[in-house]
This record gives C-alpha cells, structure tokens and sequence, in this order.
C-alpha cells in the first residue's frame, strides 16, 4: 500500500514558487559571473597574472552551469503524469551529474595547461595592483551568492540548487587563493601564481567529483545512511499495533526520499484494521522525516523476514469454498468464511447462523481432518 504525502500545500503551488525561487536565485548567480569572469579575464590579461586568468575561466563555467541550471530545474520541478508516475527530480540529479563533470574537466584543462607553466617557465613580468582589486571584488561577490544561493537551496531542498552554490563558493575560495598567490608573485616569487593556478584546477576538478559522485549513487538508488534507516523503523515500531517493523528500504529522487517498509500486525485483525495501522505509522514518520514523499508499506500477518513462510500453492478462497461444499454440503459451505493463511497452512473459521451441536462439530473436523493444507477449524455462531 502505497501513502503519498498529503498535500504539501497544494503540490502544483508548491512547485511553482520553487521554481521561481530557484530562477531567481540562478539569475542573480549567472548574471554575477558574467561580470566577474569578464573583470578576472581582462585584468589577468593585461596585468599578467595566470591564476586570475584560470579563475576568470572558472567563472565563465559558472555561468555554463547557471545555464544548465536553468533549464533542469524547469523540467525537474514538472507535476508527475502518466509516463513519470513519481515525477520528474530525475532531470535534477543528471543535471548535478552534468555540472560535477563540467567542473572536472574545467579543472583538468587549467590544470594541464598551468602545469607546463611550472614545469617550463618562461620569463614573465611580475603580476601588478589591479589583479589583487578583481580577486579582492571576486571574493566578496561569489561569498555572497555563495550565502544566498545555499540558502535558497535548502529552503525547496533543492541539491542541484546548493550544489551551485558550493560551485559558487569554489569560485570565492580560488580568487583567496589568487590574492594570496599574487602578493607572492608581486614580491618576486613568481611561480607561485602558476602554482595557485594548478591548485585552484585541482580544487575545482575535487568539488567536481564530489557533485559527480553523490549523483551516481543517487541514480543507482544508493540507501539512506544506515542510522537514518535504523531511526525510520524503530520509530515505525513505536506505532500501536506494530509488531515489528523490517525490510525497510530507501532512496532518494531529487529532494524527495522514497521508502518501502513491511509492518508485522495481529494475524487475526482485519484488513481495513491492518490498513489503518499502517497509515498511523506513516504519520508518525512522516512527522519526523519531512523529505519522505511516498511510503509503500507491506502489511505481514507473520514474520517474513527469513522469506516467506506462507506457500503460494495453497488453495484460494473460492477453492477453500469448494472443498467444504463437497466434504460438509451444500448448506454448511454456503455460509460466511473467514481464512488465515499463517505458517504454511490455512486456518479456516466456519460462521454458522445457528448453534449446531458439538458432536455435529466435531464430525465436521473429522470430515476435514486429513487436509494436508488446514491449520485449523473454528465454528463461529452469529447472534440476531
């Protein structure tokens, strides 16, 4: 049975302004690296220093994957339909696997080429003031997209959104690393801008890989952490009524997380009874675990964790039906069954409208007693 999350306000409504606060956000972010990646670029240039070059570039690959951005959140955040049945957060765990690999082949180019540099340097003049003003600019700017962005991105539990924020924040912690390289370099320890520039690639490709990684696991389906899904049973297992709770399995689709979990009950409750149990429990995780967009439970009679102990050769109900028919008559048959199927066997009680004497009973057991299926027979009587 399969519990969705009731109504995160009107879903519709919900993903619309998420989208337009991740829009926004992503706007403000690619409309600052434009700036900055044409200011770090021009200044590099035309006042000699490698590493802010490198660091311009990385900005301009901001700016890709504000892009990218863009265009994955609006396909991402699409209501389900007929042939996504659970949505379409898909599109935004690709769109994070695509931006890691950008970023680290971003940063093998720059590595590469500034490592030629180092290891055969050629005479350059020294790195001037204006390189330390675009770092100094950089650095506060990208810090505060950085702070806004992850912001945002964890207010619509976006990962795509606060991955481009960490991208941001790369972009900030590579200009310190350009100030502080171009200080050195300026007082005449040249190759240390070269050096900085092959570290800000490295740091790059590594934040990258980070991005790259969490996204195949999560196309994989990889599990919640163990003690998440420690926590999510044995609160399932506080629930009144739940004997036990196991098999509980997770994973993650976008911000959303997925859960399938089996609950042990009473074998003689009802189903409806059985139904509303494990509606309880979903409330209650629910409650404590607010990324859970769908819980699929699986009500037990009896303990499967060691595999099904209940055969599927065992006979249907219209068979149960048929065997008593040819074995007790016509009339006896006719009347309401309730069946148990627990422990390989099925447990049969008989309601009859009208109490029938115990010497009748029994010769009713006999009658039955060499069913290699039957667990037991109860004969229930119905008061008017």
């Amino acid at each position: 049975m399969t519990a969705d999350t009731p109504g995160k306000p009107t879903a519709a409504h919900t993903r619309l302004s998420e989208s337009r606060a991740a829009a926004k956000v992503t706007l403000a972010g690619m409309l600052l690296d434009a700036i900055l990646g044409v200011i770090k670029c021009v200044a590099g240039t035309f006042f000699h220093s490698h590493a802010l070059v490198a660091d311009g570039i990385h900005s301009f690959s901001d700016v890709a994957s504000d892009v990218l951005v863009l265009g994955v959140m609006r396909a991402a955040k699409e209501a389900p339909d007929q042939g996504h049945p659970y949505g379409h957060q898909r599109f935004e765990t690709m769109g994070t696997l695509v931006l890691g690999s950008l970023l680290i082949a971003v940063g093998a180019v720059l590595a590469w080429d500034n490592l030629q540099k180092l290891i055969t340097p050629e005479p350059a003049p020294l790195p001037e003031w204006p390189v330390l003003a675009a770092a100094v600019a950089s650095i506060i700017g990208k810090e505060w997209i950085y702070r806004y962005t992850r912001r945002v991105g964890l207010a619509i539990r976006s990962n795509l959104i606060v991955a481009n924020a960490w991208h941001s924040r790369t972009d900030a912690l590579s200009s310190l690393v350009v100030l502080l390289a171009t200080g050195g370099a300026m007082m005449g320890y040249l190759w240390l801008d070269v050096l900085a520039a092959v570290a800000i690639a490295a740091f790059v490709g590594y934040i990258g890989w980070q991005f790259t990684w969490s996204s195949v696991k999560e196309l994989v389906d990889t599990a919640l952490s163990p003690e998440e899904t420690q926590a999510m049973a044995a609160l399932a297992r506080q629930t009144e009524g739940v004997h036990n709770a196991h098999d509980l399995r997770s994973r993650r689709m976008g911000s959303d997380v997925l859960v399938d979990i089996h609950l042990l009950v009473d074998p003689r409750i009802s189903v409806s009874e059985g139904h509303q149990i494990g509606m309880r429990a979903v409330r209650r995780l629910r409650q404590s675990f607010p990324d859970i967009a769908s819980i699929t439970f699986h009500i037990d009679a009896e303990s499967d964790e060691d595999g099904g102990p209940t055969s599927t050769a065992l006979p249907t109900r219209e068979e149960v039906r048929r065997t008593l028919t040819a074995r007790l008559g016509e009339g006896l048959a006719e009347w309401r069954l309730g069946l148990h199927y627990l422990g390989n066997h099925v447990h049969v009680e008989l309601y009859l409208p009208e109490r029938e004497s115990p010497a009748l009973v029994e010769d009713m057991r006999q009658k039955l007693a060499d069913l290699p299926w039957l667990g037991s027979f109860r004969v229930w009587y119905l008061q008017h």
